[in-house]
C-alpha cells in the first residue's frame, strides 16, 4: 500500500493514516505501525538509548522468568478496535498469526518524545481494559521506571525506581522475580 504523506494527520509525532483492517495486515513487516479505531499509527523507531534499554529489559526478562515468551515489538490485539505494538511483552503463548490475541502478562514501554502521551495516556488506559497484568514504563527523560499492576481495571505501583530508589524487585505471577537495576537498564 502506498501511504501518502498528504493523507496523514500527524499529531504528537505520530502520523495517522486512515486504513482499513485488511491494509494494515498487509503493510510490510519492517514498519513499527499500530492499528487504532480505523487508523494506522506509525512511529519512527527509537533512539539507540532507547534500543538500549528495551534490549536490555528483553535480556532481563528472559533470564528471570520462567515458562513464558518475552517479544519486542509484537502486535497486540486490544479490545476497541486497536491493535497496539509495545517495545516488549510478556506471554504464555507464542503469538499464531500477526498478533498477540490473549492478554500478556506484562508489557513494556521504554518513553521518547514522540510516543510519550500516547504510551502513558492512550496505551496506559487500552492495555488495563485489554486485561493486561502490568505495564511497564522506562521513562529515560526522568531517569526512572515505573511498574503497575491491573487491579479491577485499575493500575496500581507495585515499584517506582528513580534517581533515590535505584533497585528493586518484581513478582510477576508464578512465572518469577524479576531484580530491576535502574542504571543497568538504562545504561548508567
Amino acid at each position: 500500500m502506498d501511504v501518502s504523506v498528504a493523507a496523514a494527520e500527524e499529531t504528537d509525532g505520530l502520523r495517522r493514516v486512515p486504513m482499513s483492517y485488511e491494509e494494515w495486515l498487509a503493510l510490510p513487516d519492517n514498519v513499527k505501525v499500530e492499528w487504532v479505531d480505523g487508523e494506522a499509527v506509525f512511529h519512527m523507531s527509537g533512539s539507540p538509548d532507547h534500543q538500549d534499554a528495551a534490549a536490555n529489559l528483553l535480556i532481563l526478562l528472559r533470564h528471570s522468568l520462567t515458562g513464558v515468551k518475552v517479544y519486542a515489538e509484537v502486535a497486540v490485539r486490544l479490545p476497541r478496535n486497536r491493535v497496539r505494538i509495545p517495545d516488549l511483552l510478556v506471554t504464555e503463548r507464542r503469538p499464531e498469526g500477526h498478533h498477540v490475541t490473549e492478554p500478556p502478562i506484562l508489557v513494556v514501554e521504554v518513553l521518547s518524545p514522540s510516543t510519550r502521551n500516547e504510551d502513558l495516556f492512550r496505551k496506559s488506559l487500552e492495555y488495563v481494559a485489554g486485561g493486561v497484568g502490568q505495564y511497564w514504563i522506562v521513562d529515560r527523560r526522568l531517569h526512572s521506571i515505573d511498574v503497575l499492576a491491573s487491579t479491577d481495571g485499575e493500575w496500581s505501583v507495585l515499584l517506582h525506581l528513580d534517581e533515590e530508589t535505584t533497585t528493586g524487585e518484581v513478582t510477576v505471577g508464578e512465572f518469577g522475580v524479576v531484580p530491576l537495576d535502574l542504571a543497568a537498564i538504562l545504561g548508567g
